[in-house]
C-alpha cells in the first residue's frame, strides 16, 4: 500500500499548469480521461500520472472502489461519466462486450477536437461472447466508435500490460518498442502519436480506423514487441479472416 495520501475523488479538474519540477516530464500536461481500469486502463493511468499528465480515472463502480490506485498515481477517481468532461483526450479501455453499456454521449463531453482513443480487444470464446458484427468482419474499432458516437483511435490493444508499464525508452534508443496507431489523419492522431512517443514507444502509422483490422487479436503485429520496421511488416502481412481461436465458437 503507497504511503501518499489517497488521490481526490472530486469531479473537478486542478487548475491546468505548465512543465514544473523533477516530475514534470512533458512540456504540456494535459488533462486525460480514462474509463477503465484493467490491466491496460490502469497501466496507462500510472504511466501518464508519472509522466505528469492530470488524470482522471473511472470504472463501472463507486469511485471509492478506486481509492488505491488514486492514492499510488495521484489520478483523480471519478464516476464513470465525468471521467471525459473538458478532458484534452479520452481512453476507453474496457472488455468489449461492455462496449454497448456506455451510457449515451459518454465521451462527448471533452474538449472539441480531444481524440478518443480505444484500447479494447474482442475475446468470444474467452470472455465476450458472439458480436454478430465482429464476427462478419466489422472492425472492432469500427464497432467501438459506432456505440461510442464519435471516431477513435486504436492503440495499446495489442502490447503485453507489463511491457506497456516497465519497457517505454526514451526516443533513439536501441530496443524501443513500435505500436501501431490506426485512426483518421489531423490533430487528433498527431496528438495520439505524440502521447505514444512521450511514453517510451515508437508510433507507427496503420492507417485510417477501417484498417485497424490489422492489429486485431491473432493478427501478426497482435502481442509482439516489434520494432517500427517490423510493426509495418506486420501489418502488411496480417490478412482480414480472423483465426479461429478468435472466432465465436
Amino acid at each position: 500500500m503507497s504511503s501518499r495520501a489517497p488521490g481526490p475523488t472530486s469531479s473537478a479538474w486542478p487548475e491546468r499548469r505548465r512543465n514544473q519540477g523533477a516530475r514534470r516530464r512533458v512540456l504540456v500536461v494535459m488533462r486525460i480521461g480514462i474509463i477503465g481500469a484493467g490491466l491496460i486502463g490502469g497501466t496507462l493511468t500510472r504511466r501518464l500520472s508519472a509522466l505528469g499528465h492530470e488524470v482522471r480515472v473511472a470504472n463501472s463502480r463507486d469511485p471509492e472502489t478506486l481509492a488505491e490506485l488514486a492514492a499510488e498515481t495521484g489520478a483523480t477517481a471519478v464516476w464513470a461519466r465525468e471521467a471525459a468532461v473538458d478532458a484534452d483526450v479520452v481512453i476507453v479501455s474496457i472488455p468489449q462486450k461492455n462496449t454497448p453499456d456506455l451510457a449515451p454521449g459518454l465521451v462527448t463531453s471533452a474538449r472539441p477536437g480531444a481524440p478518443v482513443i480505444e484500447t479494447n480487444n474482442y475475446y468470444p470464446q474467452q470472455r465476450d461472447g458472439r458480436i454478430d458484427a465482429l464476427e462478419d468482419g466489422t472492425p472492432e474499432s469500427v464497432w467501438v466508435a459506432g456505440h461510442l458516437g464519435v471516431p477513435v483511435y486504436k492503440v495499446f490493444n495489442g502490447i503485453y500490460w507489463k511491457h506497456l508499464l516497465e519497457r517505454g525508452k526514451p526516443r533513439g534508443e536501441q530496443g524501443r518498442i513500435a505500436l501501431p496507431v490506426a485512426g483518421a489523419d489531423g490533430p487528433g492522431k498527431d496528438t495520439v502519436v505524440a502521447l505514444v512517443d512521450e511514453l517510451g514507444f515508437d508510433p507507427v502509422d496503420a492507417g485510417p480506423l477501417g484498417e485497424s483490422w490489422r492489429q486485431q487479436p491473432g493478427t501478426p503485429v497482435y502481442g509482439k514487441d516489434h520494432d517500427a520496421q517490423g510493426v509495418r511488416a506486420a501489418l502488411a502481412e496480417a490478412t482480414p479472416r480472423r483465426p479461429e481461436e478468435f472466432r465465436a465458437a
